[in-house]
């Protein structure tokens, strides 16, 4: 009997063995949890009869440490949760390593290649529900100007021109700036602003539009201020723009809201349009959010889609199906998804990665114990093995 148990513990050693070499070989796998072997007394009825590996369990609940990649689309959890990526067959799976790419049709994927779950573009503050991300590859289109802001100082010290306004002619204004706007082709103009100074307390502003007058000479807008500097009305401050060269025609509204007339020099703090010209697709990337940001060639980025985080009430009963992914049971519970950051999911850290959680010093002190193990049950059978000799011989 004592050979039958003396062999259970060396067969469980191997099965212990093999988890911490399985530890040793992850160490510096991305989002691996290390296993434990557990040992479970083996009974035949009331009597002794060994040892087994019970099960074997994984730390996930502790986390490994961050290395920063730089990569745009590399992320690591910060807290609980786990990525979620739907596999060929549809089924879901879970994982902490979040090194993420874009496939031939745009898709995020994992580096399974499974198809990563989000939540699709917010509408009115709410987001969308959860799916595959797609990312937008093509040309995103132009956007016309429809407002321009402009904040700034009207000095003072302006004297009024002697002679009527001429854009020609720079004694007829005091202060020229320009504006980029945009027709509902992308094509760019530049809209001019001639600040003249009316009197003490008002201000003409004179439009040209790529240099031809925007506004009729006779009705400019016009800036008024009270005796603190303060802006207190702006009339005539709407450009239409016209159609041409198949452009649809438009109409820019100017701000001059925060503007001042003060003693000094003349200063431009704003001078702000928006509307763009139509950009490719340049690139993508996740921040800390999770949002998923597409970048064009125009300097523009939109949210395509949020990442879901998942967690779990038990989620070390999770089931295993690599050493980084797992699936969801009856004992785990079902999953509760939620974007980065709200509820139990963790934040992300982007450009970043997780490591393992494996303890390389204690894994080599573990490995010695079983050494030792090994040979304690070792020589158990050795000393069986003389004493059954012994007995031969004294036969």
């Amino acid at each position: 009997m004592s050979f039958d148990i003396a062999l259970s513990g060396i067969q469980a050693i191997n099965e212990q063995l093999e988890t911490v070499s399985n530890n040793i070989a992850n160490a510096a796998t991305y989002g691996f949890k290390e296993g434990r072997a557990n040992f479970a007394s083996v009974y035949a009825g009331t009597k002794a009869n060994g040892v087994e590996v019970g099960s074997i369990t994984q730390n996930i609940g502790q986390n490994g440490s961050t290395t920063t990649t730089g990569r745009a689309l590399d992320a690591a959890i910060d807290g609980r949760g786990f990525f979620v990526s739907r596999d060929t067959q549809g089924g879901l799976s879970y994982s902490r390593v979040g090194i993420f790419s874009t496939d031939t049709q745009g898709y995020l994927i994992d580096s399974n290649g499974g198809r990563v779950q989000g939540y699709g573009k917010s509408v009115n503050g709410a987001l969308g529900a959860m799916a595959d991300i797609q990312v937008p590859t093509g040309q995103i289109p132009a956007v016309a100007t429809t407002s321009i802001a402009y904040v700034g100082n009207m000095s003072t010290d302006w004297q009024k021109p002697a002679t009527g306004f001429d854009s020609t002619k720079p004694e007829t204004y005091n202060m020229v700036k320009q504006s980029v706007v945009y027709d509902s082709l992308g094509n760019q103009h530049t809209l001019s602003q001639y600040f003249v100074k009316a009197d003490a307390s008002n201000v003409n502003v004179y439009y040209s539009l790529d240099g031809a007058t925007a506004t009729a000479s006779a009705t400019p807008a016009q800036l008024t201020f009270n005796n603190q500097g303060a802006l207190t009305g702006a009339t005539n401050t709407g450009i239409a723009i016209p159609a041409a060269n198949g452009a649809a025609a438009g109409n820019v509204s100017l701000s001059y809201t925060g503007t001042t007339m003060f003693a000094g020099d003349a200063t431009t703090t704003t001078n702000r349009s928006d509307g763009y010209a139509s950009g490719a697709f340049v690139g993508v990337s996740l921040d800390q959010s999770g949002a998923l940001v597409a970048k064009y060639s125009n300097d523009q980025s939109q949210t395509v889609g949020t990442v879901t985080i998942a967690s779990f009430a038990n989620e070390g009963a999770l089931t295993a199906t690599s050493n980084t992914s797992w699936t969801a049971n009856a004992s785990s519970g079902a999953a509760l998804y939620n974007p980065p950051g709200v509820g139990l999911s963790g934040k992300l850290t982007t450009g970043a990665l997780e490591g393992s959680n494996v303890d390389i010093t204690s894994e080599l002190v573990g490995l010695m114990t079983s050494q030792r193990n090994y040979q304690a049950n070792s020589k158990v059978l050795t000393t069986e093995s003389q004493m059954m000799q012994a007995l031969m011989q004294a036969l």
